[in-house]
C-alpha cells in the first residue's frame, strides 16, 4: 500500500502529530530524528541511514558527544542570559523553556547524565553562581561581558570617589581639631590688677620690644598729665580690669574655640544628612509585614541584595527562602550591647562599629566607630533606625 496523498486527511494527522513535542526516549540525537512511537523507533534503529551513523560515530566517539556537549551549554546558558539575565532561578524552570525548542539537544547525548550533575560543573567553571536549598538547585548567570563590567567599574570609581571626598572632609575635621588641642595647651597670660599706692606717683607702663613708637607717646602723654587725671586713669582702669575678670571667670569654664564651634557645626551637618533610603547589603533586617503570612511575620532575614534602592533581596535565616521586600516592609534589627552594627542613614552612613549601649526611654544607643577616619569615635543619640545588626 502506498503513502496517503499529501492532502488525504492521514497525512494532515502526521503532519500535525510531528509538530508537537515526543517522548525523549523516541529521538536519534545522531540523526536528530523524532519518532512517534516506538514501532517506528525501532523501525529507524533498523534502517541504513542508522548504522552509517552509528559506524561514524564509533571512529571517534568522544569528538561527538564533545560536540553535542559544546553545543548544549551554549544555548543553555544563552537562553539563561537572554531569557533571565542576572536573575537567581530554579534551574528546571530554565531546562524545561529549553526543551520546549523542538530542535533542541538532548541531555543524554552530552557527557552529563543528570540536570543536578550540569548545575555543579557549571558552578565549579565559574560561569554561574549556584546554590542548593530544600527546593532544588538555584542558578544565577555572571555577565562577563566587556560592556557590563565597564559599566561596574565606572559605579565602584564613582562610590570610592564619594567615599574620598568623605575621607578627606573628615581628615579636615580633624586637623582642625588636633590644632585647637595644641592651641589650648599653651600658657594663657595672667592679668592682674592695675592700682596705685600713692595717687600723686606717675603711671608708667612697660611695653616689649616692638612697640618703641606707642611707648614714647604713651610716657609723653602720662608726664602731661596732672595728678587728678591720673587719678581719674587709674581708677577707670581698675574698674575695667574687674569687670574683665569677673567676664573672664565664667569664660574660662565654658570658653569654645573656633575649632569647636566648626566641630560642633559639622557634627550637625552629619546628623542632618539623612535618606529615604537605608537598606545596606550584609545586615540582618526584620519583617513586618503580614501580608506574606505568619510564616513570615516577625521573622528575621540577611539583605543579600539592595535592587533600586527601595527593594531587598532577603534570605530567611530560619528557612533559607528569598523573598524580595520593600524597605517599608522591613526594620532594623538591635544587637545587644558589644556586637557589630552598620549606621544606615546619617553623618556616619556606611561605617561599622560596634553597640556600646541602649537608652531605652529615648529610643537610641551610643556607639564605637571602628572603619574609617573616624575609627574610635563614640556617638550618641543615634536613634535605632539608623543602625542594624551586621550579618
Amino acid at each position: 500500500m502506498g503513502k496517503s496523498d499529501f492532502l488525504s486527511p492521514k497525512a494532515i494527522a502526521n503532519r500535525i502529530k510531528s509538530k508537537g513535542l515526543q517522548k525523549l526516549r523516541w529521538y536519534c540525537q545522531m540523526c536528530q530524528k523524532q519518532c512517534r512511537d516506538e514501532n517506528g523507533f525501532k523501525c529507524h534503529c533498523m534502517s541504513e541511514s542508522h548504522q552509517r551513523q552509528l559506524l561514524l560515530a564509533s571512529e571517534n566517539p568522544q569528538q561527538f558527544m564533545d560536540y553535542f556537549s559544546e553545543e548544549f551549554r551554549n544555548d543553555f546558558l544563552e537562553l539563561l542570559r537572554r531569557r533571565f539575565g542576572t536573575k537567581r532561578v530554579h534551574n528546571n524552570i530554565v531546562y524545561n523553556e529549553y526543551i520546549s525548542h523542538r530542535e533542541h539537544i538532548h541531555m543524554n547525548a552530552t557527557q552529563w547524565e543528570t540536570l543536578t550533575d550540569f548545575t555543579k560543573w557549571l558552578g565549579r567553571e565559574g560561569l554561574c553562581k549556584v546554590d542548593e536549598t530544600p527546593k532544588g538547585w538555584y542558578i544565577q548567570y555572571i555577565d562577563r561581558d566587556p560592556e557590563t563590567i565597564r559599566r561596574q567599574l565606572e559605579l565602584e570609581k564613582k562610590k570610592k570617589q564619594d567615599l574620598d571626598d568623605e575621607e578627606k572632609t573628615a581628615k579636615f575635621i580633624e586637623e582642625q581639631v588636633r590644632r585647637g588641642l595644641e592651641g589650648k595647651e599653651q600658657e594663657t597670660p595672667v592679668f592682674t590688677e592695675l592700682s596705685r599706692d600713692n595717687d600723686e606717683e606717675k603711671v608708667t607702663f612697660n611695653l616689649n620690644k616692638g612697640a618703641g613708637s606707642s611707648a614714647g607717646a604713651t610716657s609723653s602723654k602720662s608726664s602731661s598729665l596732672g595728678p587728678s587725671a591720673l587719678k581719674t586713669l587709674g581708677s577707670a582702669a581698675s574698674v575695667k580690669r574687674k569687670e574683665s575678670q569677673s567676664s573672664a571667670q565664667p569664660a574660662k569654664k565654658k570658653k569654645k574655640s573656633a575649632l569647636d564651634e566648626i566641630m560642633e557645626i559639622e557634627e550637625e551637618k552629619k546628623r542632618n544628612a539623612r535618606t529615604d533610603s537605608w537598606l545596606q547589603p550584609g545586615i540582618i533586617v526584620k519583617i513586618i509585614t503580614k501580608k506574606l503570612g505568619e510564616k513570615y511575620h516577625k521573622k528575621k532575614g540577611v539583605v543579600k541584595e539592595v535592587i533600586d534602592r527601595y527593594t531587598a533581596v532577603v534570605k530567611m535565616i530560619d528557612s533559607g527562602d528569598r523573598l524580595k521586600l520593600d524597605q517599608t516592609h522591613l526594620e532594623t534589627v538591635i544587637p545587644a550591647p558589644g556586637k557589630r552594627i552598620l549606621v544606615l542613614n546619617g553623618g556616619y552612613r556606611g561605617n561599622e562599629g560596634t553597640l556600646e549601649s541602649i537608652n531605652e526611654k529615648a529610643f537610641s544607643a551610643t556607639i564605637v566607630i571602628e572603619t574609617g577616619p573616624l575609627k574610635g569615635r563614640r556617638v550618641e543619640g543615634i536613634q535605632y533606625e539608623d543602625i542594624s545588626k551586621l550579618a
